[in-house]
């Protein structure tokens, strides 16, 4: 059941898209997705090039060199984690204003009138939108490549080392062949939010085609037309996801038998240390101590003007609540579908479990749009069977809800909750089931004596990240909230849309704030424990 209604939008997506007119796919074809494709294909490209060269670099100089702070680089790096990619476009487009305190500042110096004789790039381009999101979006590649790094590569490592190979050289020619599936899946991850992100993509004048599904539905009134759009990209996921497992089809990778060795790293002095300190300060500076600075700076200069609003106060309490309702339901459902495969044993099971957890690569504007038809039919069905049997109208109980969004959040990260569980269940032998079973324990009985207490931490971790990124989806809710209900991610947008950037840095800086507690647990889980002299 739990697949069945992650395979329902995707269903109703394609039913809708032939919906349309007999001209409307034609006019798709010649004039919206040709453009919409163009960009969304060079934003993804140069994402996946940044973030790639970005997060193994950092990933190998925390590793595999040691230098004056380098133990705090190597939890610093995940912060860009903690700010959404919309908050720091909306950041620098008003830090690098042409009439900015920045630009201005820059003109002052090299002896310029006024904007007309000098100024910065625009970021509002598609050079700015890939710069922005892949100095937000690495920590996903440094995340995966890293912990390779920290141990299936160590062996080799020191043995190229024991034959005179320089560090170059051991990079290029060993520990980078040996990163590839670590950079496939965190490039991966990185694509996923590039085309689930809808804020920045729009505050940047870069017509995605999660923009064109948008612009399609709500300035137009075109659902037919939207799902037509977001079929094309839920196509173009979908090529992707197959391109990157083709790639390293006749790939293989295994560790040794024996415990894995973590790498030790050479000590570098003078010069190198410095630059090797830079290069991995810099994408922090970029991707958060900027943005955030000015979140801080903006929202106390606010606070001290109005102070917080009923309205802000409204608005984090409906994001609190949303999130913390949806993430009840996806820990549910994930442990439901986990516990299943491990008891379970049937195919089926398998296999249900892992399309339940697809959801996460589907973009929220896609989503959103496949939810209309089923939750509609379910209206519906409920209005029409309370008329019957009461005389009454319900209207519509699940899209005039909050339910709506909360299916929406459930179907999006449900694969957070499954992968979650599924590690921890991955940590309790089997011989544990055993005994209690023997011992007359029911299946149910086990789990809730048993099992939930030893998976506490697991279900900590996987329900505060998946918390956190119900709190920053900003394309579903922003499409499937209900009539006069705002949350801090749609509050945000709305204010940057209209330019009153001010009225909205108390709501990004609470988002930031909020985004910090995941960023810490995977700083405090992905340190190995050293052995010290």
């Amino acid at each position: 059941m739990i697949a069945f209604l992650v395979l329902a939008p995707v269903l109703s997506l394609i039913l809708s898209a032939f919906q349309g007119g007999e001209g409307l796919w034609p006019h798709m074809l010649a004039y919206v997705l040709p453009m919409a494709l163009r960009d969304t294909l060079l934003l993804v490209a140069g994402v996946g090039i940044l973030v790639s060269v970005i997060g193994a670099g950092a990933a190998w100089l925390v590793t595999a060199y040691d230098f004056p702070g380098r133990s705090w680089m190597e939890w610093a790096l995940l912060l860009p984690l903690a700010v959404p990619t919309y908050i720091v476009a909306y950041a620098y487009l008003d830090i690098l204003h042409p009439v900015g305190a920045v630009q201005d500042a820059i003109r002052a110096v090299l002896g310029y009138d006024g904007p007309r004789a000098f100024r910065l790039p625009d970021v509002r381009s598609m050079g700015g939108a890939i710069l922005v999101m892949g100095f937000v979006l690495y920590p996903y590649v440094y995340l995966t490549v890293r912990a390779m790094f920290l141990t299936q590569a160590a062996t080799l490592v020191e043995a190229a080392r024991t034959l005179g190979t320089p560090g170059s050289a051991i990079f290029r020619r060993v520990a980078l062949p040996l990163a590839r599936p670590a950079i496939a899946v965190g490039v991966s991850l990185a694509v996923m939010e590039t085309l689930n992100d809808i804020g920045a993509s729009e505050f940047l004048g870069v017509r995605t085609l999660t923009v064109s599904i948008y612009t399609s539905w709500v300035s137009r009134s075109d659902l037919a037309g939207a799902a037509q759009i977001a079929l094309a990209m839920l196509a173009l996921v979908v090529g992707l996801l197959l391109f990157e497992r083709w790639a390293r089809r006749h790939r293989r990778y295994a560790a040794g038998a024996q415990r894995a060795s973590i790498m030790r790293p050479e000590r570098l002095r003078g010069a190198r240390a410095g630059l090797a300190l830079a290069a991995c300060l810099l994408p922090i500076l970029i991707g958060f101590i900027v943005p955030a600075s000015y979140l801080v700076i903006e929202a106390v200069r606010r606070y001290r003007f109005a102070g917080l609003s009923d309205t802000l106060m409204a608005e984090a309490v409906n994001t609190l609540t949303l999130s913390a309702a949806a993430t009840m339901v996806i820990l549910a459902c994930g442990i439901l579908l986990a516990y299943t495969v491990r008891i379970g044993g049937h195919p089926g099971d398998r296999a249900a479990a892992r399309i339940a957890a697809l959801g996460y690569a589907i973009p929220g504007t896609v989503l959103a749009i496949g939810l209309l038809g089923p939750l509609g039919l379910v209206d519906h069905i409920l209005d029409e069977g309370a008329g019957r049997l009461f005389g009454i109208s319900t209207g519509l109980v699940l899209m005039g809800s909050s339910a709506a969004l909360i299916y929406a959040y459930a179907v999006r990260f449900l694969a957070i909750a499954v992968g979650g569980v599924e590690a921890g269940f991955s940590r309790v032998p089997l011989s544990i089931d055993y005994a209690a079973r023997s011992l007359g324990e029911s299946a149910g009985g086990a789990l809730r004596r048993v099992h939930l207490p030893l998976l506490r931490s697991a279900l900590v971790a996987a329900g505060l990240l998946t918390f956190v990124d119900c709190a920053k989806e900003l394309p579903a809710t922003l499409l499937l909230r209900p009539l006069n209900v705002e949350t801090l991610a749609t509050h945000l947008y709305g204010e940057a849309a209209r330019g009153t950037y001010e009225e909205a840095s108390l709501a990004a800086l609470l988002i930031v704030a909020i985004g910090i507690f995941p960023v810490c647990l995977l700083a405090r889980t992905g340190r190995p424990k050293r052995e010290r002299s």
